[in-house]
């Protein structure tokens, strides 16, 4: 199957100062070439348009809470990721996702959730094991030790019922997910938000590696099924 994805490394006002995107979408990068994608990354703004001409689009951005210069707007955005789940393509969204595109109010609901400022945070970035649960997605894999940020309390979007996670975590008493798949719009696109990946040192940890993986697996398993548009 030749499958075809873009990872979206910020760019504009969808970076922030504590995230390299660039380097850490680089790892989701190698991670897709293991499975045979061809891969295009981008901190271009303007990649994020209507049509999205990819199989696979993993959006790694953040945002910077402001208007930058050669940004795309948040309709543009929303117009851009409904015709790509409207078209039955998979999405996968990594950490700083959940800052993502808030002037984009369709993102919130294609993710799941969404980070609050305010309300959300994460503890210290540290040496952690998470708790891999039972999913078509995680049924083979160990729990997940790694360097991270561990994020808590993400706003569920309401209406839309509960996240069913494959990946959790414990903090202060309070059991948060990490990572979670789901099926959005009459297409059924498969989409995977998992929180971990704030910075490289996450992509060295081989457990954190595998569960990548096999997220990619199955959003895969839809990838190419969708002939692309070609200009």
């Amino acid at each position: 199957m030749d499958v075809h994805a873009l990872v979206l490394c910020g760019g504009g006002r969808r970076s922030d100062p504590w995230h390299d995107l660039a380097a850490t979408g680089h790892a989701v990068a190698l991670v897709l070439a293991e499975q045979g994608v061809h891969t295009r990354l981008s901190s271009r703004p303007a990649d994020v348009m209507a049509p999205l001409d990819t199989d696979l689009l993993v959006v790694n951005c953040s945002d910077g809470e402001g208007p930058t210069e050669g940004d795309v707007d948040g309709p543009t955005v929303d117009a851009a990721i409904g015709a790509h789940v409207a078209a039955g393509r998979p999405i996968l969204a990594l950490h700083s996702a959940a800052l993502a595109f808030p002037d984009a109010p369709g993102w919130a609901r294609v993710l799941g959730a969404r980070w609050v400022h305010g309300r959300s945070m994460h503890p210290e970035l540290g040496r952690a094991t998470v708790r891999t649960l039972p999913s078509p997605i995680t049924d083979t894999l160990a729990d997940v030790e790694v360097t991270d940020e561990r994020y808590c309390f993400l706003e569920p979007v309401t209406d839309l019922g509960a996240v069913v996670p494959h990946v959790e975590h414990r903090h202060e008493g309070v059991t948060h997910p990490l990572a979670w798949a789901r099926t959005v719009g009459p297409a059924g696109s498969r989409v995977v938000y998992d929180a971990l990946g704030h910075d490289v040192r996450s992509y060295a940890s081989p457990t954190r590696r595998a569960l990548l993986a096999a997220e990619l697996g199955w959003l895969l398993e839809s990838a190419g099924s969708v002939p692309r548009r070609r200009t």
